[in-house]
């Protein structure tokens, strides 16, 4: 029986994939712990507890105590609130990191997922189609952190034999979460002012293309790579996983098809020069290979989707 323990459950992506893990294992399984409280939907449906990563012993307790087997550590500071705080995103982000790749070599819990990004590529690394295998100097501190974790992860690995998995998420979008500071949650935001405001301005320019993936394929496909056979994984550092790939302006003419009357300006911040050297395109052909990576969202039914969701969640 699998005891699941998930970090940062009250995030974007964990408030998320804790319920799908419930589903799948039991809800008395699948531990959600944060530093902060959690949606409803997870206090109620099954353990919650507080939970700082950064305290090596108490998530080494938690683990022996609850006979945890899995991990998935999604504690971080993001790209553009990492920029504010420099030394301390390092800090926070590498040691949650290290902590649970320690805790899992201590303990029972030897399988983890840890995600990675698509902030671990720079300026030189080729923007179109951006391969598995390239160029990866990034000139962030979000990207510096996530290439230096995907390194550890696969030193403990091959170390160790802690069982590391990981993907190099492209921004994520969902309309149950407010965004967590990242370079890519105008294509959240622009969704909510749409129907809040019926306009929107834009901290990117409007030619900005970026990869992009709805919630539902990237919880589905992660949980996909941790069930994977091991033998199946070539890569243990982290796969490259693309879903699609829009500018601005692209996004906004979606939504005008929905709400004619919507309309978008375009103020650049100092998130632009950091999505200026991100992929605008990714190659995710060794995920589909190695273990079956399959995305079901374009942007017309991510469009569609998240207006019509969001709409419910407001009463609109």
């Amino acid at each position: 029986m699998e005891n699941i323990l998930v970090i940062g459950s009250s995030g974007q992506i964990g408030s998320e994939l804790v319920m799908e893990l419930r589903k799948i294992y039991g809800d008395e399984h699948v531990y959600a712990t944060d530093i902060k409280q959690p949606t409803r939907e997870i206090r109620a449906s099954g353990p919650f507890q507080i939970l700082d990563v950064l305290d090596f012993n108490n998530l080494l307790h938690f683990l022996v105590r609850f006979k945890i087997t899995q991990i998935y550590n999604l504690a971080a500071v993001l790209s553009g609130n990492a920029e504010k705080i420099p030394l301390q995103a390092w800090d926070i982000n590498m040691k949650a990191l290290m902590n649970t790749l320690e805790a899992a070599r201590e303990s029972d819990a030897k399988k983890i997922f840890w995600p990675s990004s698509i902030a671990v590529f720079g300026p030189t690394t080729p923007r179109h189609n951006t391969p598995q295998l390239t160029v990866m100097e990034p000139n962030t501190v979000y990207g510096i952190s996530k290439l230096a974790g995907e390194r550890w992860g696969e030193y403990y690995n091959k170390r160790y034999g802690v069982d590391f998995r990981s993907v190099r998420y492209p921004g994520l979008i969902s309309y149950k979460t407010e965004p967590g500071g990242g370079t890519t949650d105008y294509a959240v935001e622009i969704f909510f002012e749409a129907i809040k405001k019926g306009r929107y301005e834009c901290f990117l320019k409007e030619d900005t293309a970026l990869p992009m993936m709805f919630m539902d394929d990237a919880i589905k496909n992660t949980i996909k790579l941790m069930q994977a056979d091991p033998k199946r994984l070539s890569l243990r550092s982290a796969y490259n996983m693309a879903g699609i790939s829009f500018a601005p302006k692209q996004v906004a003419a979606e939504i005008k098809k929905h709400i004619p009357e919507f309309t978008i300006s375009y103020k650049p911040d100092f998130r632009q020069p950091i999505a200026d050297s991100w992929p605008a395109s990714i190659d995710d052909s060794i995920a589909r290979a190695d273990w079956g990576l399959e995305t079901t969202y374009d942007i017309e039914k991510l469009t569609s989707t998240m207006l019509e969701k969001i709409r419910e969640k407001q009463g609109k």
